[in-house]
């Protein structure tokens, strides 16, 4: 048996000769051919690797600056002292499709499963701020998630369900601000005031110029409205998470993971930088911010994106920002699996596919985590493919025992040297963007934009080659077709429904109340020193439609046109 270094890790002359015998032998080895063997030597974001780590590879680590414990500055071990041992993670299932009544006919389905928070999908339509009896919703509304117009919608999406109890997390960004306000004005409704409610709204909007492009209004007099929000929250809704920062969409655009870390963080950044301007103490808003990130399918780059993000994100809010209170330098994420990595072909190996992902999310030290399902690369998720991807959650917490450990993996030679290479290219990339200006900048400029797709056009290439092998697509095929399987389908008559609910509400509300709302909106869009919140507020609760708020909006702030970048 090999003879572990002593004097604190530091190599025993024994210990280098067995190294250097190591070293030898590696030496003859015969690398593998075949299928995936052109990536052997680097990860899936094309960091390059070592056939093996030890105690060199991590001489720089500082245990007190760099790792310290579980709950301790940086953070890089978790935010709690006990992680897992106290408090499991939140399974938090996204859904959304077809009407409101659907989809809260799904949420109680979940809820009697075992989920422990709700987490609302939106249809496309809605995330780009329009109704659906418009005629860019037609052939869309509902596919993607669920058609929530009015009020009306939201009340029903919610009807049975205690709002001041459960979490609900609301991922949309363009219309963000109105669906706070709908769910704001769904719950005073039940008698819950605002302040009991606890949840997230996405609003990552700098985001959606970088990766998905579900914007509306243009990046500067966005951000006013998300800054607006996010300060109406920080002193009216303490429990509520005011903002999701997101990298699972840029990851999903084709970034590699340094990527995804890097650009996330410099978004979470520029919304410190935007609420620190508009007058805003950083520890009165920061303890509220969240994150949101990819779990992929290389296992330990993830658990190292997921450790380095921490580390990286406690020293800036520290040190940069000059936030004094701990929870401001605590940087919290919920977790999705990639979708990306699902394949259409041979659709059950996305169970295992997600398993994984969600092993590296939990032993990355995630807040909480969303499982994909086998299907979704085909359609919406059944119920019981849902129901599979929540028992996953579930094995993995209750029957695996990788909770009873805080960062297992912590201290390993690898670990912390892809740690430490994680942190080194995102902060490459924050002194990349400063160069522009700052995140703004950059968009306007078209740098994110290509980067994501020049790491993107090169993935594609290492799968076209089958240096990197996608069981099911580029190797282990069969010939016969996929057999049937049960997918969820929206059919145009949910479509006629909801355009006929949306009607309906125009008809039977107060036209005159509508018209004031909206004029006092318009103004204050056009005063920079009034908050857009209490009269979104307004405007939701005289049932002014999503389109007609945003169209009110727009005429102050025009729509958004992307620069073409090549």
């Amino acid at each position: 048996m090999m003879d572990r270094p002593t004097g604190g890790g530091q190599p025993t002359p024994e210990f280098e000769a067995q190294q250097a015998a190591w070293e030898a032998a590696s030496a003859k080895g015969k690398p593998r051919s075949g299928p995936g063997s052109g990536a052997t030597d680097r990860t899936l974001s094309d960091i390059p690797l070592k056939t093996c780590y030890g105690p060199a590879d991590i001489a720089e680590l500082d245990l007190a600056r760099d790792l310290a414990w579980p709950g301790q500055y940086p953070y890089t071990r978790g935010i709690h002292p006990n992680g897992f041992r106290d408090r499991l993670w939140t399974m938090r299932q996204f859904a959304g499709f077809g009407t409101a009544r659907q989809t809260n006919e799904r949420y109680h389905f979940l809820l009697a499963q075992g989920q422990m928070g709700l987490s609302v999908a939106f249809d496309m339509p809605t995330l780009m701020g329009y109704d659906s009896d418009a005629p860019h919703a037609r052939g869309e509304v509902g596919k993607c998630g669920v058609a929530i117009d009015s009020l009306a919608d939201m009340e029903v999406l919610f009807e049975g369900i205690d709002m001041g109890k459960i979490t609900t997390s609301m991922t949309i960004n363009g219309p963000a601000a109105i669906a706070v306000a709908q769910y704001i004005a769904a719950a005073e409704k039940k008698g819950i005031p605002r302040a009991m409610l606890g949840g997230t709204i996405q609003a990552d909007i700098l985001k959606e110029y970088i990766a998905q492009k579900e914007w509306i209004f243009p990046p500067r007099p966005h951000m006013r409205v998300i800054v607006d929000m996010i300060q109406f929250c920080t002193e009216q809704m303490p429990k509520w998470n005011t903002i999701s920062i997101s990298g699972y969409h840029i990851r999903e655009a084709g970034s590699t993971a340094a990527q995804e870390l890097a650009f996330t963080l410099a978004d979470g950044f520029a919304y410190v930088e935007a609420c620190m301007k508009a007058g805003m103490d950083v520890d009165s808003f920061a303890p509220r911010l969240s994150y949101f990130f990819n779990a992929h399918i290389d296992f330990f780059e993830e658990i190292a994106k997921f450790r380095a993000a921490r580390r990286i994100y406690a020293r800036r809010m520290r040190e940069k920002y000059g936030a004094k209170d701990p929870k401001s330098w605590q940087l919290r994420f919920h977790t999705q699996t990639a979708g990306c990595s699902a394949t259409a072909q041979q659709p059950e190996n996305n169970i295992v596919r997600v398993a994984y992902e969600a092993l590296s999310a939990v032993l990355g030290g995630t807040q909480s985590l969303h499982t994909n399902s086998m299907d979704e690369v085909l359609a919406l998720p059944t119920e019981k493919s849902v129901e599979i991807a929540l028992r996953t959650q579930q094995v993995l917490a209750y029957e695996t025992n990788v909770t009873n450990v805080v960062d297992p993996l912590g201290g390993s030679y690898f670990v912390e040297a892809l740690t430490d290479e994680m942190e080194r290219q995102a902060e490459a990339y924050f002194a990349q963007i400063e160069e522009f200006g700052g995140v703004i900048e950059a968009i306007e400029a078209g740098f994110f934009q290509k980067e994501i797709a020049d790491a993107s056009y090169r993935y594609q290439r290492s799968v076209e080659s089958k240096d990197r092998v996608i069981v099911g697509v580029n190797h282990f095929t069969r010939d016969e077709e996929r057999g049937d399987m049960d997918l969820l389908k929206i059919t145009e008559e949910t479509e006629r429904e909801q355009a006929a609910s949306v009607r309906a509400v125009r008809e039977s509300r107060d036209a005159n109340a509508v018209a004031k709302a909206l004029g006092r909106l318009k103004a204050a869009c056009a005063d920079p020193k009034d908050n857009l919140m209490p009269h979104l507020i307004d405007c939701v609760n005289a049932y002014c439609t999503e389109g007609e708020i945003v169209d009110t909006m727009v005429s102050v702030y025009g729509r958004y046109t992307e620069r073409s970048v090549f």
